[in-house]
């Protein structure tokens, strides 16, 4: 009850926890719902299916599950001959996905998912997708197409696919994407069988027919149904999900740890301001534990408050957010809000947590005050620092400039997550520290103003010195916004300047052949540019498995054993040798590979070719991890397209074929790093928003309840003669004072992971690379947070003041 009462009189004093504690679950709660609205869907293309079997999944070098392994012809044909007698089933189909893409006027049809448009004309049945005009295909030059691209049957039409243009006559037309061939025809294009779907009779059971169809199968792979048939996903629709995910990701860790570094700081600021309270209690008869129990109580019932006003707050702010993902192209087509319960208990839950474990500080400072302390004044404590912080202050500090240091050290893929987690750290460090900070700089600051004999600049002054607990409460939020602003900008820009230098100087003098509009080159590009590197990427899997004598070999057990890579068709004289394969030292260490050794691959048509390993050479992104020879990739998946083609300076490049496009080195870096900057920089300055933003919050309710706290200091001051306009301009002085302290420590815990991160792309990338920071997003980030504290303060501190008058 006592909890419930000091809540209900007190409110004013929760206000700004709970005000931080509704904008943190609120964020958290519209990541959570879009997460959740984002997951797979079965594709519409698999909704008049009931099952479909699918081989065994492989792993990737860390033992991870990942791409399944395409069963052969030969594999899959007697599976496809068992499914089609199970009871209940009209068709077993198999589905093969290929290249294809129409080429009108010169250039390839807009289509995202053109690495994938390309199916036998079964797979139509499995939406299904009616025949709207024609028949279906029976010759290798025939094609069925979707009745909105507009070819009329019998008219002639160019397809792009791995071999280059070929023309075909459009036999027929069907109510739904695709470009549908004969079966012979798709075979030869995609050989390897990756799933088999089984199209049901009119009212089977679906039960009968998994539960036969698992029979079936047994160990050969397996069989999923109703929501497991969204496992089958088009890349260009998982990439989207992917960065999507990675976009939300960010933005709820950023909203957990700011919510918890600003929660813990205003609890601490009010938890300190009611001593003389807590002492009267502890004179009264109560425990150190009732102490302890009372302030988490009150934590966790302003938590809960806050966590339903932010789930509420959060769930109508979806739409919105969905509306910005849409806008960067990160979300799946046709992708639509669904709220369910597990986001929103799962954001209140972090709300009530979150509240718990910033007050758990609080609460131990305030159960080892004294009876006595009812005498004193509430802030006579909070002139110094315990040993309990200096230690943890100390140890953190030691912790983020370790992680400052890993950023220089770190790979490409784990540099930005380094430089993070080191501000997170120092930021941490930094909010810990701040007492031994403010009263120094506080009378560094206002010496110069001592000078002209005014009231104020020594009140200040006094202030800070006499109370520097108090101000490291109001500092630590400005600290994040600032650290934060600063770090992501920096990054950007230190990367804007980083990446396109260092790609344009591994292919100086070089053209580029790049696909335009198109997913990758086609072999009549290849052969349009003679010259040059001209890698075939194909994902095959290598045999882990110990045979004889210690070498790799086949066991004949699916797939546990076989691990997934990438592996590169090299049409360099050097690695382009048949039988043979150059791989990386770290790949070679992961598949446990020396130089002689031979080890099975299988590759995407089922057959296993084993390889000599030639040479193991140091790692190379620019060769490849795992290279063999090209025309040995083109035999075992004629599917695959060709990466960017690099062609030498006494080399003359083609663009000729329709789809593709010349570029030099610097053009090419350029392009190649504006890929994905659209998205990196959109990423940071959302991230910006919501640090500063959260931060901005937090400091005008901090400002606010330090102002309401001091309501009798200013009614002393206001009774020794000093006006209104003295004490809002000395309160307006105190505020300017804390957040220039703030912002300054803000930048410095900044720069070690900043510099270590330049410092780290300018090995990475061979060129030299400085810090670069964005004045105008920092001056923005300080300015926001001075108005929005000055504004909060001089506004709480004029009320009270009026209220006195009367």
């Amino acid at each position: 009850m006592l909890i419930l009462a000091n809540v209900r009189e007190r409110w004013s004093g929760f206000l700004g926890a709970f005000v931080a504690v509704l904008v943190g679950v609120a964020l958290i709660t519209t990541t959570l719902v879009i997460y959740d609205s984002a997951r797979a869907k079965v594709q519409p293309r698999y909704a008049g299916t009931t099952a479909l079997a699918l081989p065994p999944q492989a792993v990737d070098a860390d033992g991870s599950p990942e791409d399944r392994m395409p069963w052969s012809a030969s594999e899959a044909e007697p599976l496809v001959s068992g499914l089609e007698k199970i009871p209940g089933v009209a068709d077993a189909v198999v589905d093969r996905s290929f290249y294809a893409q129409a080429i009108r006027n010169g250039e390839p049809v807009t289509d995202e998912g053109a690495d994938e448009s390309g199916h036998g004309f079964g797979s139509a049945r499995m939406a299904p997708y009616e025949l709207v005009s024609g028949r279906a295909p029976a010759a290798a030059n025939e094609v069925v197409v979707d009745r909105d691209l507009g070819a009329a049957v019998g008219s002639e039409l160019t397809v792009n696919i791995t071999e280059g243009r070929e023309q075909f006559r459009v036999v027929g037309t069907v109510d739904g994407p695709g470009y549908y061939f004969s079966e012979r025809f798709a075979a030869g294009q995609q050989p390897g069988v990756a799933a088999i779907a089984l199209i049901p009779d009119k009212d089977a059971d679906t039960g009968a027919i998994v539960s036969g169809a698992k029979k079936v199968v047994g160990d050969s792979g397996s069989v999923v149904s109703g929501d497991g048939r969204s496992e089958l996903q088009p890349e260009y629709i998982e990439h989207k999900r992917f960065l999507g995910v990675q976009l939300i990701s960010a933005m709820a860790l950023l909203g957990l740890f700011t919510t918890v570094f600003v929660v813990a700081s205003m609890l601490v600021l009010s938890t300190g301001m009611r001593r003389r309270e807590i002492g009267l209690l502890r004179t009264v008869g109560a425990s150190p534990k009732q102490i302890r129990r009372m302030i988490l109580g009150e934590a966790a019932v302003v938590g809960l408050a806050g966590s339903v006003a932010g789930c509420l707050v959060g769930v109508a702010a979806t739409p919105q957010l969905l509306s910005i993902l849409k806008g960067l192209d990160v979300t799946p087509p046709g992708m639509e809000i669904d709220v369910a319960a597990r986001p929103l208990l799962t954001g209140a839950l972090v709300g009530v947590g979150v509240s718990v474990i910033g007050a758990w500080s609080a609460s131990r400072k305030a159960a080892k005050v004294a009876p006595v302390e009812a005498l004193l004044d509430s802030r006579s404590a909070n002139t110094g620092m315990g040993r309990g912080r200096w230690i943890a202050g100390l140890t953190v500090l030691g912790l983020g400039v370790l992680l400052a240091i890993g950023t220089a050290t770190s790979t490409a893929d784990n540099r930005i997550n380094m430089a993070i987690a080191a501000t997170m750290t120092l930021i941490v460090a930094a909010a810990l520290l701040t007492p031994v900070f403010v009263g120094p700089v506080g009378r560094f600051l206002t010496a110069p103003l001592q000078r002209g004999g005014k009231a104020a600049p020594v009140l200040v002054r006094a202030e800070l010195v006499a109370n520097p607990r108090r101000a490291a409460s109001l500092v630590a939020p400005v600290i994040a916004a600032v650290g934060f602003a600063v770090l992501l900008s920096g990054m950007v820009s230190t990367m804007r300047v980083a990446y396109p230098a260092g790609e344009a100087l591994k292919v100086a003098g070089q053209t580029i052949v790049t696909p335009d509009g198109t997913p990758g080159n086609t072999d009549e590009v290849v052969a349009d540019n003679p010259v040059g590197k001209a890698a075939l990427p194909t994902r095959a899997f290598v045999d882990t498995t110990p045979g004889e004598n210690g070498e790799n070999g086949e066991n004949g057990e699916g797939a546990g054993s076989y691990t997934v890579l990438d592996v590169l068709g090299s049409r360099n004289a050097k690695w382009d040798k048949p039988g043979e394969a150059v791989l990386g030292e770290k790949t070679a260490g992961a598949l446990g590979l020396k130089e002689g050794q031979e080890v099975p691959v299988r590759f995407a048509d089922g057959a296993t070719v084993t390889l000599r390993v030639s040479r193991v050479l140091p790692d190379d992104p620019a060769r490849g991890d795992f290279v063999v020879a090209r025309d040995l990739v083109r035999e075992h998946d004629p599917a695959a397209l060709t990466d960017d083609i690099f062609v030498p300076g006494g080399a003359k490049a083609s663009a000729a074929v329709p789809g593709v496009a010349l570029h030099d080195a610097a053009e090419y870096a350029l392009a190649d790093y504006n890929t994905d900057a659209k998205l990196t920089e959109s990423l940071a300055m959302m991230l910006i928003v919501i640090a500063v933003g959260y931060s901005v919050i937090a400091v005008a309710n901090s400002m606010a309840m330090a102002a309401h706290g001091r309501r009798r200091d200013f009614g002393v001051m206001k009774s020794a003669g000093g006006t209104v306009r003295q004490l809002l301009f000395t309160s307006a002085g105190e505020t300017a004072l804390v957040i220039v302290i703030g912002a300054a420590l803000g930048v410095l815990v900044t720069l070690p992971p900043l510099a270590g991160m330049a410092a780290g792309l300018s090995e990475s990338t061979s060129s030299d690379v400085g810090l670069h920071l964005n004045p105008g997003v920092v001056v923005l980030a300080v300015i926001g947070t001075l108005v929005a504290a000055l504004c909060a303060g001089v506004a709480v501190t004029s009320k009270t003041l009026k209220r006195q008058a009367v």
